[in-house]
């Protein structure tokens, strides 16, 4: 018989949705119960497939917020594989290492959770009386500024050789380097598979060996967008593995584009989002649709939209309500005016809407106004959420810029439509 695991990481469980708490409340609700559900799920499958070993890669938990609930929870999900005969391999990520909880826990004796030492577990054989060794590391301290790889061991010689690594990699965008190695390294050690977490997106790096980046089984919000998983892997006689991904998310955050070139009335824009949620709701395989989405294109309605854009949400919400498990997280406008129409609006509307570009947005005096409104703002936010707006300078003026053109946009839009009709 083949032997068979499961590979995931980063499930977070009951991490803190502070962003889609504010907007909706229902929507909050779903998303913060989903990391649990997709919990749930890898446990459905390993018992459902018959594997081995379940394998997680790092960061069960979402730091110092984690409550004693999450952790009977998790308890309790151990304990199914426990009764199934699934034996389960951890690894502390940096947000294992804030929780307390997590140094208190006394797992069901099916769970190896391991130390900083990187001894080898034996973890069964294969039919042929080759063995299979799980070899892992976790860290006590939520930083890891240096590469593991030198504390793990060498290959048990004629083994199946899987290790366990919460690691950046090189480095990766939107992720603070944590445990950095590169990929020559990691193959170079000579382990059959590496199972790696910390970063939330899925990739197969490399087959021979296998070094594969399964991302979370869960988003958490719009950055950790498209279908989430976990990988199944099979151990053959020979020693070689194959993998598929499997999905297990509750919600798929998705970005949708919604282009109104060539339409010109309220229910013909109506018609095209419908036709786009739908196929978009389709594609999830049954899972909720989390939908932010763009309204961009030159289209006569431009105006409208954007001095009605609660108006355009609540529709949009209605219909997303309407199809089943589909949700708006939020709305974006990017439309223009059609040159005809701007052709037609010629004149002082125009020079105005040149002015605001040119002489108004760009200017210091005017930026430092909204640099010093969007700060007395964030000090009104939760230390949690401020991060959610801007995470550094850079991201503070584009956030700046954005809000200069949207807001001279919506006064032009009003202006339109006072002049334009309804």
């Amino acid at each position: 018989m083949p032997f068979r695991f499961i590979h995931t990481a980063d499930l977070h469980l009951d991490s803190p949705l502070t962003s889609l708490a504010l907007r909706n409340a229902d929507l909050g609700a779903l998303v913060r119960g989903a990391t649990r559900k997709a919990l749930e799920r890898i446990v459905d499958l390993a018992i459902a497939e018959a594997v081995d070993a379940v394998i997680v890669a790092g960061d069960l938990y979402d730091g110092s917020q984690t409550s004693m609930a999450t952790a009977l929870f998790l308890m309790g999900q151990m304990r199914r594989l426990e009764a199934e005969g699934i034996r389960v391999y951890i690894i502390r990520g940096n947000h294992d290492a804030q929780s307390q909880i997590t140094r208190e826990l006394t797992f069901p004796p099916n769970v190896h959770v391991f130390d900083g030492r990187g001894k080898p577990v034996r973890a069964g054989a294969l039919e042929n009386g080759r063995e299979v060794h799980v070899h892992g590391v976790s860290f006590a301290n939520p930083h890891a500024p240096a590469s593991l790889l030198p504390t793990f061991r060498a290959p048990v010689p004629d083994a199946v050789n899987i290790g366990l690594m919460h690691t950046s990699l090189a480095g990766a965008s939107r992720h603070d380097p944590y445990a950095p190695v590169g990929l020559a390294d990691l193959s170079a050690h000579g382990f059959d598979y590496w199972a790696l977490g910390h970063i939330h997106q899925r990739r197969v790096h490399l087959e021979k060996p296998w070094i594969v980046m399964p991302g979370n089984p869960q988003g958490r919000d719009i950055n950790e967008g498209g279908p989430k998983g976990v990988t199944l892997a099979t151990v053959a006689e020979d020693g070689s593995i194959t993998c598929e991904e499997r999905h297990v998310a509750v919600a798929v955050f998705e970005r949708l584009s919604l282009d109104l070139a060539g339409i010109d009335d309220w229910n013909g824009m109506l018609d095209r989002a419908e036709s786009l949620l739908g196929e978009a709701r389709a594609a999830t395989g049954g899972a909720h649709l989390v939908a932010r989405i763009a309204v961009a294109g030159a289209t006569p309605l431009a105006w409208r939209l954007r001095r009605d854009e609660d108006l355009l949400l609540a529709e949009l919400q209605n219909l997303a309500a309407s199809l089943g498990e589909c949700w708006i997280e939020a709305l974006e406008l990017e439309v223009s005016a059609t040159v005809a129409e701007a052709g037609a609006n010629a004149g002082p509307l125009a020079e105005l809407a040149r002015l605001m570009r040119e002489d108004v947005v760009e200017n210091h005096a005017y930026r430092e106004e909204l640099r010093e409104a969007l700060g007395d703002l964030l000090r009104q936010l939760p230390r949690e959420a401020r991060s959610l707006l801007a995470t550094d300078e850079t991201e503070e003026e584009a956030l700046l810029s954005d809000i200069a053109v949207q807001g001279s946009d919506a006064v032009l839009a009003r202006l339109g439509g006072e002049s334009g009709g309804a």
